[in-house]
């Protein structure tokens, strides 16, 4: 059950909460009438600046246990001020890279004006739909918002609209549907559940009131419901079982959008079971809570460490990270208490900023190369010292060294795994680390330190060349992840705050 909270629903309230929502829906509009221009771009980048802007105040008003509602549909409490946070910086990085992927896809021929128009629109929308999500407190809603996230990067993933662009659409689309109707087949059976235990008058999917009242719900519905919502929401994670769509649409994407799926839609799924953990903790068992995420963790997390090894393209590396690190925050979700929340939060945090910075990084590295191969890219810190230098760092921080925030967070779920009494979850987790750390640390050793190719592909471009639209988010992202693994203040009061209300002591 959630903490006692104080509501605030003053006009200054209000806007922090439904101003995150209507700045990239205005960029959108813009950028539908105006079509794409570096105007439209920036107001996009404005859009994300807004988002980040609105969760760090709502931050300042949620950290003391204050909720900002507007009704019973939209909800501002620390959890949310923390993951609109997250969107806001990671699209801010993914936005600003977006003006030189952008343009220089249309010097290339890889799209036309209509396809820039495209893009301009749909990026701020999906801004829009993962806003939404986190800001819902109906959870028919939060799994519309879900829902529409699909929709729209369904057409952002085959962009380019070639072969495999197209294939790995229609598996994302497939794939992810199949998901998200296990989800509303268990968000229909909470709303029986409600119903039945009369939560609300005609039943309630009013997170506030299913929480409050979660001990009444039918724990055998629950029980179905909830194992139905962990593979809905977990394939949009990118988890086992239907995982699959993941690395086709993460390396067919463009870059930027990329960078928003892994750094951002993935987390976006994660915080929608975060959400439904705590009705189900008190509803049903939490032996069977703690055991479903557990295993689907860590059976995620061997897939990604299996496949790690094999990849030759650095793009579906990257991509198979990603379910790497969704399993991690999980693993802290399973374990369920508040230094577990606390790390799982912080991991998310860590990993959002890191995956923007290295996918836009790929774009680049993709731009000057024409090849993903990672075979094919080799002595990018001789050749590009300040993009090599800075996929190395972020490939670090990914691998969780010291001083980034992934270190902070791998080591907390360690030390509440252990509390826990969950050392051989541990064990097997810190074992498949070892193997993604080598993996990685092998593949990207050729890319960073090899002996340049003598094929004849395009040069990469010196460090002068790099656009200052994408250097510049991608250094300023790896400085927070090292600040934030270095200082508690100011995220540190937050992460506690959003552990209160979704953590168990």
């Amino acid at each position: 059950m959630i903490p006692a909270l104080t509501t605030g629903s003053g006009a200054t309230d209000a806007l922090l909460v439904v101003a995150p929502l209507l700045a990239p829906l205005a960029a959108a509009a813009t950028a539908a009438v105006l079509r794409w221009r570096l105007a439209t771009g920036l107001v996009t980048i404005g859009a994300a600046g807004i988002i980040l802007a609105t969760g760090i105040t709502a931050a300042t008003r949620t950290i003391d246990g204050t909720a900002l509602t507007i009704g019973d549909w939209l909800r501002v409490d620390a959890l949310t001020a923390l993951m609109l946070i997250v969107i806001g910086a990671v699209g801010l990085i993914a936005t600003c890279a977006g003006l030189g992927h952008l343009d220089g896809e249309l010097e290339r021929g890889h799209i036309d004006d209509t396809g820039a128009h495209l893009y301009s629109v749909l990026v701020p929308l999906f801004l829009a739909a993962m806003v939404l999500a986190v800001l819902a407190n109906n959870l028919g809603l939060l799994w519309a918002a879900i829902e529409a996230t699909t929709i729209v990067t369904a057409f952002l993933v085959g962009h380019r609209r070639t072969r495999a662009a197209l294939e790995a659409t229609w598996k994302y689309v497939i794939i992810c549907s199949v998901g998200i109707a296990l989800a509303y087949l268990g968000t229909v059976l909470v709303h029986y559940a409600a119903q039945q235990a009369g939560v609300a008058e005609h039943g309630s999917l009013d997170w506030t009131q299913l929480s409050a009242h979660a001990e009444d719900l039918d724990p055998g519905v629950m029980r179905l419901a909830f194992a139905l919502l962990v593979l809905g929401f977990g394939t949009k994670a990118g988890l086992v079982p239907l995982h699959s769509w993941l690395p086709d649409a993460h390396s067919q994407a463009p870059a930027p959008v990329s960078a928003l799926m892994s750094g951002v839609l993935l987390p976006v799924a994660v915080y929608a079971l975060l959400r439904y953990r705590v009705i189900a903790m008190a509803s049903i068992s939490p032996g069977f809570v703690r055991a479903l995420l557990l295993t689907i963790a860590l059976a995620s997390l061997l897939l990604a460490a299996s496949l790690l090894i094999t990849q030759r393209d650095y793009k579906r590396l990257l991509a198979y990270s990603s379910i790497e690190h969704m399993a991690l925050v999980i693993i802290g979700v399973a374990i369920g208490t508040r230094l577990a929340i606390a790390a799982a939060l912080l991991q998310i945090v860590g990993h959002g900023i890191s995956k923007a910075t290295l996918f836009c990084g790929a774009g680049e590295i993709l731009s000057r190369t024409g090849t993903t191969s990672i075979a094919e890219v080799r002595g990018l810190l001789t050749r590009a010292p300040v993009l090599g230098g800075a996929f190395a760092l972020g490939l670090a921080a990914l691998l969780g060294l010291p001083p980034f925030s992934l270190f902070i967070s791998e080591i907390g779920l360690v030390r509440a795994g252990l509390t826990a009494g969950l050392g051989w979850a541990m064990a097997v987790m810190l074992v498949l680390l070892l193997i993604v750390f080598v993996a990685i640390a092998v593949k990207a050793s050729g890319m960073l330190f090899g002996e340049p190719t003598t094929q004849p592909r395009p040069t990469v471009r010196t460090v002068a060349a790099l656009p200052f639209a994408t250097a510049a988010p991608i250094i300023a992202g790896l400085g927070v992840v090292a600040t934030l693994g270095i200082v508690d203040w100011p995220l540190g009061p937050l992460l506690h705050s959003a552990s209160l209300i979704a953590g168990t002591p």
